[in-house]
């Protein structure tokens, strides 16, 4: 072992933060373990004071017509991904993914029967989509259209003018879904917040949203997220997971209705938290030869564009995974960019203590001594 603190390979890969669950989540599961007898089991769908709780917050956000029953709860938010597209796709089916985005989306789509179709987005005008691009993409394979806001990787938020207006085209095609994954809704460090797709008109109920604890709420590991949908698809969704499996148990559960109720101290805390490792973050990615000031309203990552640092012998592809083993060389782990669609750029998170970023930092610097490029 090196005889400096900083470990071999300093990771600003994971998608998880550095963050202790909130106390009043804790205390809540706490006080269900400590109760006599045995443990509760929950209903499938999760328990009524949790969905009750989330239908309420989304209510607050705009939403007057999420009820209790349109909410499923899951052992995490990849469940409640796989739950709905498993629900709504048919044979030869696609699901439309603006690009960049998280990887794990194209596995979840194929296990669920689907096909990934990438639109993708650009740097050059911060990842916009217009309606009318939108339109251009769809097909008569397209089932759903798939975005998460805010994004992950990009820290891209879509405003509810942009959403309204990608709306505008999906209400012409009566038989597509709209699926947002909103996991980071609260970690943004705009003062505007981040628009709910279920505060937007659904007459034909095709509109669908996940969630979950892990990323705005802190709880880390805790494996809990939920599905929001129009009846019909719910109880599709709760169907095959009594098939299937069981409900979360009951501690997760109460430990999410107080963090549910306690959403807004929480992320603020969270934000507030972040804002030195952010700030550090943003200034050494500016002094970067060659790599345009990084935008990102949202989450607790960066996506710089290093294509630049690519090597132009190789395919793009190739040549991005050859800059992730360079600075995985160097010391530091970071997302390959080409996982989500944007080969050359790379995720970086800034949710890790300010002790493990500042020699990440340097050694990213090493690893990006020389261009061999004017990108």
């Amino acid at each position: 072992m090196p005889a400096a603190s900083a470990p071999a390979v300093i990771s600003l890969a994971s998608g998880y933060g550095s963050f202790a669950p909130p106390l009043v989540a804790t205390a809540a599961a706490t006080r269900v373990l400590q109760a006599a007898g045995p443990l509760p089991v929950a209903a499938v769908a999760g328990l009524p004071e949790l969905r009750a709780a989330l239908a309420e917050s989304y209510q607050q956000a705009g939403a007057s017509g999420v009820q209790p029953e349109h909410v499923v709860v899951t052992g995490g938010t990849k469940a409640a991904l796989f739950a709905l597209l498993q629900a709504v796709l048919r044979p030869g089916d696609e699901v439309l993914l603006p690009t960049p985005n998280w990887f794990g989306f194209w596995e979840l789509v194929v296990r669920a029967g689907g096909t990934v179709r990438a639109l993708p987005l650009s740097a050059a005008d911060n990842y916009a989509l217009a309606p009318e691009t939108l339109r251009a993409a769809l097909t008569p394979h397209t089932r759903v259209v798939l975005f998460s806001n805010p994004n992950n990787p990009t820290g891209r938020v879509y405003s509810r003018a942009e959403i309204a207006g990608w709306l505008s085209v999906t209400q012409d095609f009566p038989d597509l879904f709209v699926l947002s994954d909103e996991i980071y809704n609260g970690i943004t460090f705009s003062p505007e917040p981040v628009p709910t797709l279920l505060s937007f008109p659904d007459p034909r109920q095709r509109h669908m949203v996940v969630n979950g604890y892990s990323k705005s709420l802190a709880l880390i590991g805790w494996g809990i997220g939920y599905l929001v949908a129009p009846l019909p698809i719910a109880q599709i969704c709760a169907a095959g997971l009594h098939a299937t499996g069981s409900a979360v148990p009951v501690l997760q559960q109460h430990a999410a209705v107080a963090a549910t109720r306690h959403a807004s101290a929480i992320a603020r805390s969270l934000i507030e938290s972040l804002q030195p490792t952010r700030h550090r973050m943003q200034t050494e990615l500016a002094l970067l030869p060659q790599v345009p000031a990084p935008q990102a309203a949202a989450t607790y990552y960066f996506f710089p564009d290093l294509r630049a640092y690519l090597r132009p012998e190789l395919e793009p592809v190739a040549a991005s995974a050859e800059l992730v083993a360079r600075l995985h060389a160097t010391g530091v782990a970071v997302v390959d960019g080409a996982t989500c669609g944007a080969p050359g750029f790379v995720r970086l998170s800034y949710a890790v203590p300010m002790a493990q970023l500042e020699p990440a930092l340097e050694r990213l610097r090493a690893g990006l001594s020389t261009p061999f490029s004017a990108a």
